[in-house]
């Protein structure tokens, strides 16, 4: 049952089972100069220095396995129809209210990803309090500098259009709310502003908090809005539309895809670039002599970066000096408050809390069966380590790929230096991967997920607990590594949960 107030507001409902989803990131380039070398940072130089496998008895293995034919066709397999269908297809004529309470801010921090569960929180938030939603504001994030706005990442035009119906949205304020800026609230304390959100509020909580400053103002901004909205206790209705943004709203903005649709057509047609096969080449890629000709590719999202390798407290391989410097980076930016850092690294291993490194998802990958005919298309931001780390994973898959060994350099200048909008690319090409798989959890883990799931496309979860204990195991064959492997993620592969 929805339940709606006088006002045509909506209110929670008691919980209940939902049948749709909400959902709800050694390169040292030696010189003949010593000089050049000597002017590189003792850090710099720790990062990029090599490190030795840690699994050897299991590489040497895996890089003379052998596939059956049976194996890789069950391997790359679509996932059978599980009988369920997008919830945005079974829902009521969306009903936009006659009068707007005034407009609402949100300005959204952390990731791509992050972001983007944010902007659904933000126009179910709009919808429960009937305001109109200016296009959210993307802060700039203090890891990655970037800057990109929401109209650099995604379609303005086309987020309004699919939503008029359920919710009013504004690309700018009116002239008369323009003081309303970042600028403007980062000053001191303002009327306007509302900053107690807590986590997962109710929808009680805004309409209790934040409707009253509408009425009062005609606006209301709320910062932070991170993470800021309950999943449980709303109407279908609500949870609903969350899938609508989430999966038809949302959609990244025309060079994001015409890239993406270069990458994935290289990387299903590795005869010949774009350039090489002529202007027509994804024309030609339609038809059906083509279709039968396409590779098929695994997307692996590698999040390995140095504040995810800080922020776990785990122990990498690089020996004592690397212990060391993640360390120090994890005391100068969390000032030393990470949880993790009071286990060892055996007991955060076998919790399955410690990120596979590059090598490890490598092993993950071959012990399924992927073998190393396998086109592997890397997506992550900077790997610690850089290619020095990566090195074992690129034994194990010579083919793999990413978005700057398929995209010339002029491909890659309207994105270069942003981090949402390679993000971006990343995301578009893992929506159209045969397979997704990422090394750990994490928002883009989660967000390609789940909208893969909902479109019932596979996508293997790593069972990371099962993973920490298995490499903890030094004397464990081949084979018994790889029956493990198969078994603990046989319905780990898109199966809803």
């Amino acid at each position: 049952m929805e339940l709606k107030n006088q006002n045509n507001h909506w209110l929670p409902q008691g919980h209940g089972a939902l049948s749709c989803f909400s959902l709800l990131f050694f390169i040292v380039f030696f010189s003949s100069s010593f000089t050049q070398l000597s002017h590189a940072s003792p850090s710099m130089y720790l990062e990029q220095r090599a490190v030795k496998p840690r699994h050897m008895r299991l590489l040497k293995s895996a890089l003379e396995r052998e596939v059956s034919t049976r194996q890789l066709s069950d391997l790359w397999a679509p996932l059978e129809n599980q009988g369920w269908r997008p919830c945005v297809e079974c829902g009521s004529e969306p009903s936009l209210p006659e009068k707007s309470e005034g407009y609402i801010q949100v300005f959204l921090d952390g990731g791509l990803n992050q972001q983007r569960m944010g902007i659904c929180d933000a126009v179910v938030v709009a919808k429960i309090l009937n305001a109109t939603l200016v296009i959210p504001y993307l802060e700039v994030n203090p890891v990655w500098r970037d800057s990109s706005t929401f109209m650099d990442i995604f379609d303005a035009d086309h987020f309004i259009n699919v939503l008029k119906d359920d919710v009013s949205i504004v690309k700018e304020l009116p002239d008369e709310f323009l003081w309303s800026t970042r600028e403007y609230y980062a000053a001191t304390t303002r009327d306007t502003r509302i900053k107690e959100a807590p986590v997962h509020a109710s929808a009680n909580w805004y309409l209790k908090n934040v409707l009253p400053v509408l009425r009062s103002h005609g606006i209301a901004a709320i910062a932070p809005f991170s993470h800021r909205l309950t999943f449980d206790s709303l109407p279908m209705e609500i949870q609903r539309l969350r899938c609508k943004v989430n999966f038809q709203a949302l959609r990244f903005v025309p060079h994001i895809r015409i890239l993406g649709d270069a990458v994935i057509s290289r990387l299903r047609y590795p005869q010949g670039s774009a350039g090489e096969m002529g202007t027509n080449h994804l024309q030609m890629a339609t038809d059906a002599y083509y279709k039968r000709r396409a590779g098929k590719f695994v997307v692996l999202h590698l999040r390995f970066d140095k504040d995810m390798a800080a922020h776990s407290a785990c122990d990498f391989g690089g020996g004592k000096a690397e212990k060391l410097a993640l360390a120090k980076y994890r005391q100068v930016i969390w000032q030393g408050r990470v949880l993790n850092s009071q286990f060892t690294d055996e007991e955060l291993r076998s919790q399955g809390r410690c990120p596979l490194t590059p090598e490890e998802i490598g092993l993950l990958l071959a012990a399924l069966g992927f073998d190393n005919s396998t086109r592997l298309y890397l997506a992550s931001h900077k790997v610690y380590g850089g290619k020095a780390r990566i090195s074992t994973l690129r034994q194990l898959f010579p083919l793999m790929e990413s978005k700057k060994s398929l995209a010339s350099a002029d491909e890659l200048s309207q994105i270069k230096g942003k981090a949402s909008l390679l993000a971006a690319v990343d995301y578009y090409v893992g929506m159209h991967s045969d397979i997704f798989i990422s090394a750990s959890p994490g928002n883009m883990h989660n967000a390609l997920v789940g909208h893969r799931t909902y479109l019932n496309l596979k996508t293997i979860r790593p069972n990371m607990a099962l993973m920490g204990q298995l490499f903890l195991n030094k004397s464990i064959s081949w084979s018994e590594f790889q029956q493990a492997v198969v078994t603990g993620h046989w319905n780990r592969q898109g199966q809803l949960r």
